[in-house]
């Protein structure tokens, strides 16, 4: 097999791995289907950043191995340049530069020529933020603040429709982060990202399931008024309690329409301290911003017409195991493990520092909300 053959091959099985990396397939399962290490598999993805590579054509233009065969027969046979680029309806200059490149005639050999050729022919290609000053230095601060690169994209999209300096995709970030040289945006940048990864990886759905106890006399969600469903009309609320470390709780709070995200901090779980602790954050609300809370199973809600009783709020529960009923709270419970990571201990964390935190989530854009903020969102609501 000679090298070109090899780089077909070589080409074909990177075709497949991302196939399977894009499917959502563990690396075990990956290097099994390819007959491969796992070793093997891992540095080809980590040094592509997880981002299948454009698969690589050469110049109709260029001299190709059929042409550097004809040209090393002609030398062999002692034939001029002239000769030579006559036969292949080339400038004798081609011809030349061609021999000089590669040793001249006594060293010429057309497969190496033409692995030298093909290899030099993938240098890398500067970047769009390596050429763009301002777009560069936008893109970093916004990084800084724990944008994601869509919302990034959507936010300048927004901001300079009429400048085409100032539009990049997302993909186009996740390569430079991942793939291309970093000097553009420092290394320690994608540590900002939050998934912390180092190679680009599409989701894959989970279920998720878990034992939830029972609630006396709790009201389904199929009892919600229809207004809450379609996120039309505001103040309806979702709620759950995220346990950290320690004895470490919080109460997370997401307004449907608006995705805004209050955090009350709890020393514990049982019910009277979380209805307590609920009850007060809600009567420091403008009156009317909470109609509804939806709440999952967990029993730190078991009190709750205690808190419709203080509150006059009405509270719902989700269907066992079934917290996609509420996907505001649960896509903002992911977000925040960015700042609040499992394991860790928030006997430190004061109300003022959950609140910042808080307030980080309420002024990152969001992509379905047409890249506005829910601070933005929220705003009108107040009035």
């Amino acid at each position: 097999m000679n090298y070109t053959q090899k780089d077909q091959a070589l080409t074909e099985w990177r075709r497949h791995l991302f196939r399977h990396w894009r499917a959502g397939l563990p690396l075990a399962q990956i290097s099994a289907a390819l007959a491969s290490s796992v070793g093997r598999v891992y540095s080809t993805l980590r040094r592509a950043g997880g981002i299948e590579p454009v698969e690589r054509h050469r110049n109709p233009k260029h001299l190709t191995l059929a042409d550097r065969e004809e040209i090393s027969r002609g030398v062999a046979a002692g034939e001029s340049g002239s000769a030579i680029a006559d036969r292949l309806g080339r400038d004798r200059s081609v011809i030349s530069r061609e021999l000089s490149r590669n040793g001249g005639r006594a060293a010429y050999r057309a497969l190496q020529a033409d692995r030298r050729a093909w290899e030099q022919a993938a240098r890398p290609k500067q970047s769009l933020l390596s050429r763009q000053g301002i777009l560069r230095r936008a893109v970093a601060r916004k990084l800084r603040r724990g944008w994601s690169p869509q919302q990034i994209s959507g936010w300048l999209r927004d901001r300079n429709p009429g400048s085409q300096a100032m539009q990049i995709s997302h993909e186009t970030i996740y390569k430079t982060l991942f793939v291309q040289a970093r000097g553009e945006l420092k290394r320690e940048l994608v540590a900002y990202l939050r998934t912390r990864r180092r190679m680009r990886r599409t989701h894959a759905a989970g279920a998720l399931a878990g034992k939830r106890g029972q609630i006396v006399d709790a009201v389904s969600i199929r009892e919600r008024p229809a207004e809450a469903e379609d996120r039309a009309v505001p103040g309806h609320w979702e709620g759950d309690l995220i346990y950290v470390g320690g004895n470490s709780y919080v109460a997370t709070l997401v307004e449907r329409r608006s995705r805004y995200v209050i955090l009350v901090r709890l020393p514990n779980k049982q019910t009277e301290t979380v209805v307590r602790a609920l009850a007060r954050r809600i009567h420091a609300l403008p009156t009317g911003l909470i109609r509804t809370l939806t709440w999952d199973r967990g029993l730190e809600l078991a009190d709750h017409k205690t808190l419709t009783l203080a509150t006059k709020v009405d509270v719902y529960f989700c269907d066992p195991s079934s917290p996609w009923q509420r996907g505001s709270n649960e896509n903002t419970n992911g977000l925040l493990r960015e700042y609040l990571p499992k394991g860790e201990d928030l006997s430190s964390y004061s109300q003022a520092r959950l609140d910042r935190i808080a307030d980080r989530l309420n002024t990152r854009p969001r992509k379905t909300l047409g890249f506005k903020t829910p601070a933005e969102v929220l705003q009108p609501m107040l009035h």
